[in-house]
């Protein structure tokens, strides 16, 4: 992307004045070469949002910002219900409460590495991975309205773990609001047998261990030591997320003239907040939410039972869960007030600083943990929410290294079996039931992590916490 588009305020913040049909500016987070690297996709659909109706102080992106459907994937934006603002079905995106959860084990590096083997051969036979993966559990009709009402605490209330996980959760592990009802049926039919899968793409479980440590102090309050051993689990809400960002964003194309909304472009579909569409489609995504912290839920117990096997003594306690796709009711300080806005986070996570009240009692001195995905092969990282990145940025960071080609372009560049083979004789060992999904989500197809979670801290947004490294990657 061209430099000369932006005023630099800094050498990690880039704006774009309004102009046009813009109400707000646009402002990119990032170093001035990760600037460069982004296509001009960005530009277009980071101005594109600022012109919403009802948007407040600004349209950010985050360091690993791409293209994506309406909103760019790394986006940011805040409405204000009181002038108009909108909910915006492309600026949650397809994979609804898609995130990531981490979990410690108890285990060192010297404990893994001897039965690293078996170690991944067993999580690759307990947790269903790949496309249309499906698990052992079936929902009928009633248990499935359950779930999408109950989130994790409904998982929990059926022996997938203990209640002393949801206090790691965000919002406890059950978003209030959801309404079954505004779930079509053909969305619950698609996750009828998807629940405690991975599926496909980005998405993985990987066993960890802690490879450097920046914040003693902020550490110590995660529980995290060097050659610490954890476990994350990258997933979502699975096909129910997908068919309601489908059947959301079409209906919201439709209706968006009636509102008197002029979109800039048709993918950025949206609705006013308090509208009969607006409220059908929060109420949806609210069940969404629900359904993808039930879904890590279950893949929690299912790692859990796969490790015991291996390690009788260990337990897995969670550090935290964290969504990274979500249109979230917070208040934040604006202009000296505090006022409640509806906060989009698409490929954003939610970070926010030490005290908030949001943030579990035993983590909130150090400011909640953002959880960082690395791309198969790569480095992940924990940082902490800080008080900057409230004033920022909506309490928002990164969310992972964004990828740096298409998936189609992996794939003619690389064999997903010579992927595998490079990893192993690095000690990583990939396990997944599609070779070609391995090309695909190869290390290179993505941006230099370690550079955008830098851009990251250099920002303000979060300061890094801990490095990981992966051992072993459970891949769809």
């Amino acid at each position: 992307m061209d430099l000369s588009l932006f005023e630099r305020a800094s050498d990690f913040e880039w704006v774009i004045a309004p102009r046009g049909a813009m109400r707000v500016p646009a402002v990119i987070f990032a170093s001035r070469e990760l600037v460069r690297q982004m296509d001009d996709k960005v530009y277009q659909q980071v101005t594109n949002v600022a012109a919403l109706p009802g948007i407040v102080k600004a349209s950010y992106a985050m360091p690993d910002a791409h293209w994506g459907y309406g909103f760019p994937i790394g986006g940011v934006a805040a409405f204000d219900a009181d002038q108009g603002g909108v909910v915006s079905a492309g600026g949650v995106g397809f994979d609804i409460s898609c995130g990531v959860r981490c979990l410690h084990t108890g285990l060192s590096l010297k404990d893994i590495v001897p039965l690293q083997q078996k170690v991944a051969d067993i999580l690759f036979q307990r947790i269903p991975a790949g496309l249309g993966s499906t698990g052992t559990l079936r929902l009928s009709g009633g248990e499935m309205n359950a779930m999408l009402a109950g989130g994790a605490a409904w998982a929990v209330e059926r022996g997938y773990g203990h209640a002393g996980d949801l206090e790691r959760i965000e919002e406890h592990g059950h978003m209030r609001g959801a309404e079954t009802s505004a779930v079509s049926e053909f969305a619950k039919k698609r996750q009828r047998d998807e629940m405690g899968t991975l599926g496909s793409g980005n998405h993985y479980l990987e066993v960890q261990r802690v490879a450097e440590i920046f914040d003693e102090e902020a550490a110590a309050a995660y529980g995290l030591g060097s050659d610490d051993v954890l476990v994350s689990i990258h997933c979502g809400s699975r096909g129910l997320g997908h068919q309601i960002g489908t059947e959301f964003l079409k209906e919201m194309a439709i209706a968006a003239k009636s509102y008197g909304i002029q979109l800039p472009d048709r993918e950025l579909a949206c609705a006013p907040i308090r509208s009969e569409i607006g409220q059908r489609y929060l109420g949806a995504m609210r069940a969404a939410i629900n359904c993808a912290l039930a879904n890590r839920q279950i893949l929690t117990q299912l790692t859990r039972d796969a490790f015991r096997e291996l390690f009788p003594q260990v337990f897995l306690p969670l550090l935290y869960d964290v969504s990274h796709n979500t249109c979230k009711v917070e208040t934040h300080e604006v202009d000296g007030r505090m006022r409640e806005l509806f906060v989009h986070r698409k490929g954003a996570t939610r970070a926010f600083g030490p005290g908030h009240p949001d943030v579990p009692p035993s983590l909130r001195a150090a400011g909640q943990p953002v959880l960082i995905g690395g791309s198969m092969g790569t480095s992940s990282y924990i940082l902490a929410g800080c008080a900057s990145g409230m004033e920022r940025a909506f309490g928002s960071a990164c969310h992972g290294a964004g990828r740096a080609m298409s998936r189609h372009e992996a794939t003619r560049t690389w064999q997903g079996r010579k992927v595998v083979d490079d990893l192993a004789a690095r000690g990583i060992l990939i396990r997944s039931p599609s070779m070609r999904g391995v090309a695909e989500e190869a290390p290179d197809a993505y941006k230099d992590v370690t550079a955008v979670v830098d851009a990251a801290e250099a920002a303000g947004l979060a300061k890094k916490v801990a490095r990981l490294e992966p051992m072993v990657c459970i891949k769809g």
